[in-house]
C-alpha cells in the first residue's frame, strides 16, 4: 500500500551531462503551420507544437526516439535527458509497429496519457485528444494578480485539477506514476516557455503553447539560453513535488503501464 504522503520523482538519475553549447536555429525553416486534417497530432501540447513548427515531422507519423529527442532539443534547448528518454521509449508501448509512432497514438490510456490533465479531458469522459478550454481555466486562471506563472502556482494547478477531476471522473486513476507525469509536464512547461533556473513562465508564453500549440516567437519568445538538463530541470521538479500535497485515489492504487495496445495492464510497482 502506498503512504499518503508528498511524492518526489523516481524517474531520475543525477548522472553528468555534458553541456554543449547549442547550434542557432534557422527559424526561417520552422514557421507555424496549422495542421491539417489528415496530420496526426495527440494529447501532448509540447510535441504537437513541435510537429507544427517542423521540428518534429509535421505530419505527426513515423516518429522514432532519435527524432523525438533530437526535436526537444532543437526546439526547446532540452537535453535529452533520462526521463525523455524513457517516455521517447515509453511511446513505442502505444503502437503495434516497431520502431516509430504517431502523436495520436500516445493518446493510448494508461501508457503516458492520464487523468487529470491540464488541458485535456480524462478517456472516461470523452475526448482525451484535443485542447479543452474548460479544463484549461484551472491553469490559465492560476497565480492571480501576477503575469507569471511559477511552483508554487503549478503545484496549486495540480492539486486543483485533481480535486475537479475527483468529482467529475469516478473511475480516476491517480498512482504515484500519474502524479510524476503531472509534475514533469509542469516542470517542462516553466522551463522551456519561461526560466528553467527560477521556475518561472510568463502566462502569455504558456498560454500559447497549450491553446494554439504554437511557440510565441511573435511575442518575444527565445528558446533557453541555458541548456535544459538534468540539474537544472530536476531543480523545477522537485520544487512543484515538493510543494504538492498528493495522496493516491480510486480503486486503482498501484502503478501500472500499458505495455501495448491490446491486452491487460501490468502493474509495475506493489
Amino acid at each position: 500500500m502506498i503512504s499518503e504522503r508528498v511524492y518526489k520523482p523516481i524517474w531520475f538519475s543525477r548522472a553528468s551531462v555534458s553541456v554543449v553549447k547549442s547550434d542557432d536555429i534557422d527559424w526561417s525553416a520552422h514557421q507555424w503551420q496549422a495542421p491539417s486534417a489528415t496530420d496526426s497530432r495527440g494529447p501532448c501540447p509540447g510535441l504537437n507544437t513541435l510537429a507544427n513548427h517542423g521540428f518534429l515531422p509535421r505530419n505527426g507519423s513515423n516518429i522514432t526516439i532519435p527524432i523525438v529527442l533530437n526535436a526537444i532539443n532543437d526546439g526547446f534547448n532540452f537535453r535529452p535527458i533520462n526521463i525523455l528518454r524513457i517516455a521517447a521509449k515509453l511511446g513505442l508501448l502505444t503502437t503495434d509497429a516497431e520502431d516509430n509512432f504517431s502523436l495520436e497514438e500516445l493518446a493510448l490510456h494508461g501508457t503516458l496519457e492520464h487523468d487529470a490533465s491540464m488541458s485535456r479531458n480524462d478517456l472516461a469522459l470523452g475526448d482525451n485528444i484535443h485542447f479543452n478550454e474548460t479544463v484549461f481555466t484551472t491553469l490559465a486562471n492560476s497565480n492571480p494578480g501576477v503575469d507569471y506563472y511559477n511552483v508554487t502556482s503549478a503545484a496549486q494547478v495540480l492539486q486543483q485539477r485533481l480535486a475537479e477531476d475527483k468529482i467529475v471522473n469516478p473511475t480516476l486513476i491517480n498512482t504515484v506514476k500519474e502524479f510524476e507525469v503531472r509534475v514533469i509536464e509542469s516542470g517542462f512547461y516553466l522551463s522551456v516557455m519561461g526560466n528553467v533556473t527560477t521556475g518561472v513562465a510568463p502566462k502569455n508564453f504558456v498560454q500559447i503553447l497549450f491553446r494554439e500549440e504554437r511557440l510565441p516567437l511573435e511575442e518575444g519568445w527565445k528558446r533557453s539560453e541555458v541548456p535544459i538538463d538534468e540539474d537544472n530541470f530536476n531543480n523545477v521538479v522537485e520544487g512543484i513535488s515538493n510543494a504538492s500535497t498528493w495522496a493516491p485515489s480510486g480503486e486503482v492504487v498501484c502503478p501500472w503501464i500499458r505495455l501495448q495496445p491490446e491486452g491487460d495492464v501490468v502493474v509495475v510497482e506493489g
